[in-house]
């Protein structure tokens, strides 16, 4: 068995962080792309209680997303440093552990959802047809949460061996076959909202086919050790489970700014939806961080290299400057635009308006806590990004969104952006205070830094103890 190169332990950091990110960006971009068509086209129906629907069905989705996302980092992270320590046989033996426990999990949660709809929805705000409609549309796409994650999962194994392009193509096929299917569903079969749903679950069937494939060509799954699963799990879990936590921060968070934004009426939903799925269009290069920097920071610490990751962080903050600059200029200057192709009026584009001029601006820092959260988790300190992601779920959250909300939704909504500044810059910070310290001080979680390759025994004794 021939022994999986670790491509980012060598040459330009900033070009692997760019290539990184840039092609996962581009499959991102084009899974939210169409997920704001698909909000457009809901939006031609002409009723704005299906619309805003669209905005409960995207929070209730965004939890199942967020555990999903949590297991994928864990994966990655355990793979890429096995990878950087030149094991490919623990590596292949750990990817398939984790697809099977992956489907295992995601299957309880997407069927609990659909038994669960009501007092879910009921708890997130939604009243009337809106709820409704919002059930209708869980329903239907919440079953197919274990193909999403096991495609998830099969992406995050081709960025663990550096193969950018075929990671990028499994989220773009999808979101091609979501923008071809979309139109034919709602307004061809006159399907409307459930049109949409089941476009959601074809394009995961695709999801999982490309990346079960692109697996397949790096021979990064191996026959079912079934023994192992319960070790594997562990070891995953212990990077997995805080990512976990951590990410299901953010749902939390949005859950209060849409109950905050709920008692101000259906066009402040709308307009906070249109605002959600604008901003990882837009920002897409920065949703991409997490996942495209932490193989990186993982096989340099693997191959122990500590100069290198401190040099990753470095590199990615500065693309998070750029690239949210850049986006931040062209929402300001195209909000006009945007909002009348939403046929956005009143309370709905004036929150777009916001969003455009000001608090798109906030992802200066969102992208900033993307980064430090890839060195916490990757890098042995999951809780670190736990408590950041947590404090600005809460802290960051509940109280200025409380306090803001006295001046109406547009108060709401500045409030939640100010608390990503005040985190955003505290993680990074930590972060580096963390990178600093690799050298002199070993965090309990990883293995020993050694030369790439000749690190196999080394990393086969991940402990699962949390480093405070």
């Amino acid at each position: 068995m021939t022994t999986q190169p670790a491509r980012f332990v060598t040459g330009s950091l900033l070009r692997h962080v760019v290539v990184m990110a840039g092609t996962g960006a581009i499959g991102l971009v084009a899974v939210f792309a169409v997920d704001l068509l698909n909000l457009f086209y809901i939006s031609l129906l002409g009723e704005q209680a299906i619309a805003a629907s669209i905005g409960f069905a995207g929070l209730v989705g965004f939890f199942q997303i967020s555990l999903a996302i949590g297991m994928t980092i864990g994966v990655g992270a355990v793979v890429s440093r096995a990878i950087g320590a030149g094991d490919k046989a623990r590596a292949r033996r750990i990817a398939t552990s984790s697809l099977i426990v992956m489907g295992a999990i995601t299957l309880v949660v997407g069927v609990g959802t659909v038994l669960l709809l009501g007092p879910i929805l009921s708890a997130a705000g939604a009243t009337g047809a809106t709820r409704d409609y919002a059930a209708t549309f869980l329903a239907i796409s919440s079953p197919s949460l274990p193909l999403m994650a096991a495609g998830m999962c099969c992406s995050a194994l081709l960025r663990s061996v550096g193969d950018a392009r075929r990671a990028m193509n499994i989220t773009l096929f999808a979101a091609i076959t979501t923008a071809v299917v979309d139109p034919i569903l709602i307004f061809g079969l006159h399907l409307g909202l459930e049109g949409a749903a089941i476009s959601t679950v074809i394009s995961r069937v695709v999801l999982l086919t490309i990346g079960w494939r692109g697996a397949l060509f790096h021979d990064m799954l191996s026959p079912i050790v079934w023994r192992a699963i319960p070790g594997d799990a562990a070891t995953v879990m212990a990077v997995a489970g805080p990512a976990i936590v951590t990410n299901l921060a953010t749902p939390v968070g949005a859950a209060y700014l849409t109950h905050t934004i709920a008692q101000f009426g259906s066009g402040a939903v709308a307009g906070q939806a249109v605002a959600d799925r604008i901003s990882p269009v837009a920002f897409g290069m920065i949703y991409a961080l997490s996942g495209a920097v932490g193989p990186i920071l993982a096989q340099n610490l693997g191959a122990g290299l500590p100069a290198r990751v401190h040099e990753t962080m470095r590199d990615s903050l500065l693309f998070v400057v750029v690239a949210a600059s850049i986006a931040w200029a062209i929402l300001a200057a195209g909000q006009n635009y945007i909002a009348a192709a939403f046929s956005a009026t009143g309370t709905t584009a004036e929150l777009v308006h916001l969003f455009c001029t000001w608090t798109a601006g906030s992802f200066l820092f969102v992208g900033a806590l993307f980064v430090a959260n890839a060195a916490f988790n990757n890098l042995g300190f999951p809780l670190l990004s736990t408590a950041f992601n947590w404090g600005r779920a809460t802290l960051g959250t509940i109280p200025l969104v409380y306090f803001g909300a006295h001046y109406g939704p547009k108060g709401a909504l500045i409030g939640q952006a100010l608390g990503s500044v005040i985190f955003g810059f505290a993680a990074a910070v930590v972060a580096f205070r963390v990178v600093g310290r690799l050298g002199t001080e070993r965090p309990t979680n990883v293995p020993a830094p050694v030369p790439a390759g000749t690190g196999a025994a080394a990393l086969a004794s991940i402990t699962t103890r949390p480093r405070q």
